[in-house]
Protein backbone atom coordinates (compact mmCIF):
# COMPACT_ATOMS: atom_id res chain seq x y z
CA UNK A 1 0.00 0.00 0.00
CA UNK A 2 1.36 3.44 -0.89
CA UNK A 3 1.93 6.01 1.85
CA UNK A 4 -1.04 8.30 1.10
CA UNK A 5 -3.47 5.37 0.93
CA UNK A 6 -2.01 4.00 4.16
CA UNK A 7 -2.47 7.31 5.98
CA UNK A 8 -6.07 7.66 4.82
CA UNK A 9 -6.85 4.06 5.77
CA UNK A 10 -5.32 4.31 9.25
CA UNK A 11 -6.68 7.80 10.01
CA UNK A 12 -10.34 7.19 9.23
CA UNK A 13 -12.69 6.61 12.15
CA UNK A 14 -15.79 5.13 10.54
CA UNK A 15 -17.41 5.93 7.22
CA UNK A 16 -17.43 9.54 6.01
CA UNK A 17 -20.73 11.42 5.84
CA UNK A 18 -21.88 12.82 2.47
CA UNK A 19 -24.75 15.24 1.88
CA UNK A 20 -25.98 17.15 -1.16
CA UNK A 21 -27.31 20.67 -0.52
CA UNK A 22 -29.65 22.60 -2.84
CA UNK A 23 -30.47 26.18 -1.87
CA UNK A 24 -31.75 29.29 -3.64
CA UNK A 25 -30.03 32.55 -2.70
CA UNK A 26 -29.76 34.20 -0.31
CA UNK A 27 -28.59 31.37 1.95
CA UNK A 28 -25.75 30.59 4.32
CA UNK A 29 -25.07 27.83 6.84
CA UNK A 30 -22.50 28.04 9.63
CA UNK A 31 -20.77 24.88 10.83
CA UNK A 32 -19.68 25.63 14.38
CA UNK A 33 -17.74 22.46 15.19
CA UNK A 34 -17.04 20.58 11.95
CA UNK A 35 -15.12 17.31 11.83
CA UNK A 36 -11.35 17.41 11.21
CA UNK A 37 -11.61 17.28 7.41
CA UNK A 38 -14.42 18.56 5.18
CA UNK A 39 -14.69 18.25 1.40
CA UNK A 40 -16.97 20.80 -0.28
CA UNK A 41 -17.67 20.97 -4.01
CA UNK A 42 -19.89 23.33 -5.97
CA UNK A 43 -21.86 21.37 -8.53
CA UNK A 44 -23.87 24.22 -10.01
CA UNK A 45 -23.71 27.98 -9.62
CA UNK A 46 -21.30 29.87 -7.40
CA UNK A 47 -20.82 29.69 -3.65
CA UNK A 48 -18.73 31.23 -0.93
CA UNK A 49 -16.80 29.56 1.86
CA UNK A 50 -15.19 31.39 4.72
CA UNK A 51 -13.37 30.23 7.81
CA UNK A 52 -14.03 31.99 11.09
CA UNK A 53 -11.92 35.18 11.22
CA UNK A 54 -10.73 34.74 7.62
CA UNK A 55 -11.50 36.34 4.29
CA UNK A 56 -14.15 34.62 2.13
CA UNK A 57 -13.23 32.47 -0.87
CA UNK A 58 -15.52 32.09 -3.88
CA UNK A 59 -16.12 28.69 -5.45
CA UNK A 60 -17.19 28.18 -9.06
CA UNK A 61 -18.91 25.12 -10.47
CA UNK A 62 -16.63 22.09 -10.17
CA UNK A 63 -14.25 23.67 -7.63
CA UNK A 64 -13.37 21.58 -4.58
CA UNK A 65 -12.52 23.03 -1.18
CA UNK A 66 -10.69 21.02 1.49
CA UNK A 67 -11.22 22.43 4.98
CA UNK A 68 -9.18 21.51 8.05
CA UNK A 69 -10.82 21.72 11.46
CA UNK A 70 -9.21 24.79 12.97
CA UNK A 71 -12.55 26.29 14.01
CA UNK A 72 -15.86 26.82 12.30
CA UNK A 73 -16.66 27.76 8.72
CA UNK A 74 -19.61 29.12 6.78
CA UNK A 75 -20.90 28.16 3.34
CA UNK A 76 -23.29 30.43 1.49
CA UNK A 77 -24.16 32.16 -1.76
CA UNK A 78 -22.33 35.41 -0.98
CA UNK A 79 -19.91 36.87 1.58
CA UNK A 80 -22.62 39.40 2.43
CA UNK A 81 -25.22 36.79 3.42
CA UNK A 82 -25.35 36.13 7.17
CA UNK A 83 -25.97 32.54 8.30
CA UNK A 84 -29.61 31.61 8.66
CA UNK A 85 -28.75 28.39 10.47
CA UNK A 86 -25.93 26.90 12.52
CA UNK A 87 -24.95 23.24 12.64
CA UNK A 88 -23.54 22.23 16.01
CA UNK A 89 -22.77 18.67 17.11
CA UNK A 90 -24.67 17.33 14.14
CA UNK A 91 -27.84 19.28 14.85
CA UNK A 92 -29.19 22.28 12.98
CA UNK A 93 -30.37 25.43 14.76
CA UNK A 94 -31.77 28.76 13.66
CA UNK A 95 -29.08 31.40 13.87
CA UNK A 96 -31.40 34.09 15.21
CA UNK A 97 -33.34 32.20 17.87
CA UNK A 98 -31.23 29.11 18.57
CA UNK A 99 -34.28 26.93 17.99
CA UNK A 100 -33.49 23.46 16.68
CA UNK A 101 -34.62 22.91 13.10
CA UNK A 102 -35.51 19.41 11.85
CA UNK A 103 -33.07 18.62 9.07
CA UNK A 104 -34.57 15.92 6.87
CA UNK A 105 -33.86 14.96 3.25
CA UNK A 106 -36.19 16.86 0.97
CA UNK A 107 -35.17 15.75 -2.54
CA UNK A 108 -34.30 12.08 -2.09
CA UNK A 109 -31.61 10.30 -0.08
CA UNK A 110 -28.90 12.56 1.41
CA UNK A 111 -30.25 15.63 -0.38
CA UNK A 112 -31.29 18.66 1.64
CA UNK A 113 -32.69 22.14 0.96
CA UNK A 114 -35.04 23.67 -1.55
CA UNK A 115 -34.98 24.08 -5.31
CA UNK A 116 -35.63 26.93 -7.70
CA UNK A 117 -34.18 28.30 -10.94
CA UNK A 118 -31.31 30.07 -9.16
CA UNK A 119 -30.59 27.30 -6.66
CA UNK A 120 -26.98 26.46 -5.89
CA UNK A 121 -26.12 22.78 -5.67
CA UNK A 122 -23.24 21.61 -3.53
CA UNK A 123 -21.96 18.37 -2.12
CA UNK A 124 -20.33 18.17 1.30
CA UNK A 125 -18.44 15.24 2.74
CA UNK A 126 -16.87 15.02 6.20
CA UNK A 127 -14.22 12.77 7.68
CA UNK A 128 -13.74 11.88 11.31
CA UNK A 129 -10.06 11.16 11.80
CA UNK A 130 -8.21 9.69 14.70
CA UNK A 131 -5.01 10.35 16.51
CA UNK A 132 -1.48 11.08 15.42
CA UNK A 133 -1.96 9.45 11.99
CA UNK A 134 -4.88 11.79 11.36
CA UNK A 135 -2.68 14.74 12.30
CA UNK A 136 -0.02 13.54 9.88
CA UNK A 137 -2.59 13.46 7.07
CA UNK A 138 -3.90 16.92 7.92
CA UNK A 139 -0.39 18.37 7.95
CA UNK A 140 -0.53 18.18 4.16
CA UNK A 141 -3.10 20.96 4.07
CA UNK A 142 -3.52 24.61 5.03
CA UNK A 143 -6.77 25.58 6.81
CA UNK A 144 -8.48 26.01 3.41
CA UNK A 145 -7.28 24.54 0.12
CA UNK A 146 -9.21 25.16 -3.10
CA UNK A 147 -8.72 22.96 -6.15
CA UNK A 148 -10.08 24.49 -9.38
CA UNK A 149 -12.45 22.47 -11.54
CA UNK A 150 -10.74 20.00 -13.84
CA UNK A 151 -11.66 17.00 -16.01
CA UNK A 152 -10.39 14.34 -13.60
CA UNK A 153 -11.92 15.78 -10.45
CA UNK A 154 -15.07 16.57 -12.44
CA UNK A 155 -15.50 12.94 -13.46
CA UNK A 156 -15.07 11.81 -9.85
CA UNK A 157 -17.59 14.41 -8.64
CA UNK A 158 -20.11 13.24 -11.26
CA UNK A 159 -19.85 9.67 -9.95
CA UNK A 160 -20.15 10.77 -6.32
CA UNK A 161 -23.13 13.01 -7.06
CA UNK A 162 -24.97 10.28 -8.95
CA UNK A 163 -24.47 7.76 -6.15
CA UNK A 164 -25.35 10.21 -3.36
CA UNK A 165 -28.97 10.35 -4.51
CA UNK A 166 -29.39 6.57 -4.71
CA UNK A 167 -30.47 4.26 -1.93
CA UNK A 168 -29.34 0.74 -2.71
CA UNK A 169 -27.64 -2.05 -0.74
CA UNK A 170 -24.07 -1.14 0.11
CA UNK A 171 -24.64 2.49 -0.78
CA UNK A 172 -22.75 3.94 2.19
CA UNK A 173 -19.68 1.90 1.29
CA UNK A 174 -19.89 3.01 -2.36
CA UNK A 175 -20.26 6.67 -1.40
CA UNK A 176 -17.39 6.42 1.08
CA UNK A 177 -15.04 5.04 -1.55
CA UNK A 178 -16.11 7.67 -4.07
CA UNK A 179 -15.52 10.46 -1.56
CA UNK A 180 -12.06 8.96 -0.98
CA UNK A 181 -11.52 9.17 -4.74
CA UNK A 182 -12.52 12.84 -4.81
CA UNK A 183 -10.35 13.57 -1.78
CA UNK A 184 -7.24 11.86 -3.14
CA UNK A 185 -7.56 13.53 -6.54
CA UNK A 186 -8.04 16.90 -4.88
CA UNK A 187 -5.05 16.29 -2.60
CA UNK A 188 -2.91 15.35 -5.58
CA UNK A 189 -3.90 18.43 -7.51
CA UNK A 190 -3.43 20.80 -4.58
CA UNK A 191 -0.20 19.40 -3.17
CA UNK A 192 1.55 19.21 -6.52
CA UNK A 193 0.68 22.86 -7.22
CA UNK A 194 1.72 24.01 -3.74
CA UNK A 195 5.29 25.07 -2.94
CA UNK A 196 4.61 24.06 0.66
CA UNK A 197 3.91 20.41 -0.17
CA UNK A 198 5.42 17.94 2.31
CA UNK A 199 8.70 16.57 1.05
CA UNK A 200 7.60 13.00 1.67
CA UNK A 201 4.64 13.49 -0.70
CA UNK A 202 6.86 14.68 -3.53
CA UNK A 203 9.09 11.68 -2.83
CA UNK A 204 6.16 9.42 -3.75
CA UNK A 205 6.71 10.40 -7.36
CA UNK A 206 10.05 8.57 -7.29
CA UNK A 207 9.20 4.87 -7.85
CA UNK A 208 12.13 3.52 -5.85
CA UNK A 209 11.74 5.75 -2.82
CA UNK A 210 7.95 5.47 -2.92
CA UNK A 211 8.14 1.68 -2.79
CA UNK A 212 10.52 1.79 0.15
CA UNK A 213 8.35 4.28 2.03
CA UNK A 214 5.44 1.90 1.53
CA UNK A 215 7.46 -0.93 3.07
CA UNK A 216 8.43 1.20 6.06
CA UNK A 217 4.77 2.10 6.58
CA UNK A 218 3.39 -1.41 6.34
CA UNK A 219 6.24 -3.18 8.21
CA UNK A 220 7.55 -0.76 10.85
CA UNK A 221 8.33 -3.67 13.17
CA UNK A 222 11.15 -4.98 10.97
CA UNK A 223 14.73 -4.32 12.01
CA UNK A 224 15.39 -1.97 9.13
CA UNK A 225 18.89 -0.67 8.48
CA UNK A 226 20.06 1.76 5.85
CA UNK A 227 22.09 -1.07 4.33
CA UNK A 228 18.95 -3.25 4.04
CA UNK A 229 16.99 -0.46 2.38
CA UNK A 230 19.83 0.35 0.03
CA UNK A 231 20.12 -3.28 -1.01
CA UNK A 232 16.37 -3.44 -1.64
CA UNK A 233 16.70 -0.34 -3.81
CA UNK A 234 19.67 -1.80 -5.67
CA UNK A 235 21.85 1.15 -4.68
CA UNK A 236 24.95 1.71 -2.61
CA UNK A 237 24.35 2.69 0.99
CA UNK A 238 25.73 6.21 0.53
CA UNK A 239 23.87 6.86 -2.72
CA UNK A 240 20.59 5.60 -1.28
CA UNK A 241 20.89 7.62 1.93
CA UNK A 242 21.65 10.78 -0.05
CA UNK A 243 18.76 10.23 -2.47
CA UNK A 244 16.25 9.42 0.27
CA UNK A 245 17.27 12.44 2.35
CA UNK A 246 17.14 14.78 -0.64
CA UNK A 247 13.64 13.65 -1.64
CA UNK A 248 12.00 13.01 1.74
CA UNK A 249 13.70 15.81 3.65
CA UNK A 250 15.19 13.63 6.39
CA UNK A 251 17.36 10.49 6.61
CA UNK A 252 15.69 7.06 6.29
CA UNK A 253 15.94 6.00 9.91
CA UNK A 254 14.83 9.43 11.14
CA UNK A 255 11.69 9.10 9.01
CA UNK A 256 11.16 5.54 10.24
CA UNK A 257 11.47 6.57 13.89
CA UNK A 258 8.93 9.37 13.44
CA UNK A 259 6.50 6.97 11.80
CA UNK A 260 6.98 4.39 14.55
CA UNK A 261 6.28 7.03 17.20
CA UNK A 262 3.13 8.10 15.33
CA UNK A 263 1.83 4.53 15.33
CA UNK A 264 2.85 4.03 18.95
CA UNK A 265 0.93 7.11 20.08
CA UNK A 266 -2.23 5.81 18.47
CA UNK A 267 -1.74 2.33 19.92
CA UNK A 268 -1.42 3.89 23.37
CA UNK A 269 -4.65 5.80 22.75
CA UNK A 270 -6.68 3.05 21.12
CA UNK A 271 -5.62 -0.11 22.97
CA UNK A 272 -4.77 -1.36 26.43
CA UNK A 273 -1.63 -3.14 25.17
CA UNK A 274 1.36 -2.95 27.47
CA UNK A 275 4.23 -0.66 26.63
CA UNK A 276 6.34 -3.74 25.89
CA UNK A 277 3.80 -5.08 23.38
CA UNK A 278 3.56 -1.72 21.64
CA UNK A 279 7.34 -1.37 21.61
CA UNK A 280 7.70 -4.70 19.79
CA UNK A 281 4.87 -3.82 17.38
CA UNK A 282 6.81 -0.78 16.17
CA UNK A 283 10.24 -2.40 15.99
CA UNK A 284 11.74 -2.11 19.49
CA UNK A 285 12.70 -5.22 21.46
CA UNK A 286 13.78 -3.07 24.39
CA UNK A 287 10.89 -1.24 26.09
CA UNK A 288 13.32 1.19 27.72
CA UNK A 289 14.82 2.23 24.36
CA UNK A 290 11.31 2.62 23.00
CA UNK A 291 10.29 4.81 25.95
CA UNK A 292 13.31 7.04 25.45
CA UNK A 293 12.52 7.45 21.73
CA UNK A 294 8.84 8.09 22.47
CA UNK A 295 9.59 10.78 25.05
CA UNK A 296 12.04 12.43 22.65
CA UNK A 297 9.32 12.53 19.99
CA UNK A 298 6.29 13.48 22.09
CA UNK A 299 7.74 15.13 25.18
CA UNK A 300 6.18 12.61 27.56
CA UNK A 301 6.74 8.96 28.39
CA UNK A 302 4.42 6.26 27.01
CA UNK A 303 2.83 5.78 30.43
CA UNK A 304 2.44 9.55 30.80
CA UNK A 305 0.82 9.71 27.34
CA UNK A 306 -1.65 7.02 28.36
CA UNK A 307 -2.47 8.79 31.61
CA UNK A 308 -3.23 11.93 29.63
CA UNK A 309 -5.61 9.88 27.46
CA UNK A 310 -7.36 8.58 30.54
CA UNK A 311 -7.75 12.18 31.71
CA UNK A 312 -9.15 13.20 28.32
CA UNK A 313 -6.14 15.35 27.39
CA UNK A 314 -4.82 13.63 24.27
CA UNK A 315 -6.52 14.89 21.15
CA UNK A 316 -8.55 12.21 19.42
CA UNK A 317 -10.24 13.54 16.29
CA UNK A 318 -13.77 12.11 16.28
Amino acid sequence: MDVLSDLLYRARAGEPLVRQMIAPPPWAIAFADPPPLTVVATLGGHACIRLDDASPTMLSAGDIALVRDLGGHTIGDSPATPPQSVVRRGRKYRADTGEEVPDRPSHGPRTYGGGGPDAITMIRGTYHLRGAVGDRLLEMLPPLAVVPAGPRTGAALDLLTAETTRDEPGQDAVIGRLLDLVLVMALRAFVMASPAAPAWYRALLDPTISALLGRLHTSPEQKWTVADLAATAGMSRAAFAARFTALVGEPPLTYLTAWRMTLAADRLDDTDDTVGVIARAVGYQDAFAFSVAFKRAHGVSPSGWRRRRENGVNRIRR
